[in-house]
């Protein structure tokens, strides 16, 4: 499985971001996603996950209410709507698949396949 993310960049506190993640597997649907960063300094955290089929997110509380993870199996993707950036949110963000969704899809040892990372900068 390669996971191919994009739609990072720089922007302003307020603004909205879009990040993509592509999945180049066949059976993309077997797998749930999750989206996790890792600020300067700082340990990768977990920010949102959804199940194979879409129906089940899960949000870490620093994000809910602002990101909304979603995906497209039919396109082998998945997605993090970023609003209401904040100067705190600036990370790398990492796609990740996981299989067994053992221990926990907030854990890093949960995911099997990582994608290289996209830059979101937040600036004030």
């Amino acid at each position: 499985v390669q996971l191919q993310a994009s739609g990072g960049g720089p922007v302003q506190a307020g603004d909205s971001l879009r990040l993509s993640c592509a999945a180049s597997v066949r059976t993309f649907s077997h797998y749930y996603m999750g989206w996790l960063r890792q600020a300067p300094g700082k340990e990768r955290d977990f920010v949102a996950a959804i199940s194979w089929g879409g129906i089940t997110t899960n949000y870490a509380d620093s994000v809910k209410g602002r990101f909304t993870i979603s995906r497209d199996n039919a396109k082998n993707t998945v997605y993090l709507q970023m609003n209401s950036l904040r100067p705190e949110d600036t990370a790398v963000y990492y796609c990740a698949a996981s299989g067994s969704v053992r221990p926990s899809v907030t854990e890093d040892r949960a995911y099997d396949y990582w994608g290289q990372g996209t830059q979101v900068t937040v600036s004030s």
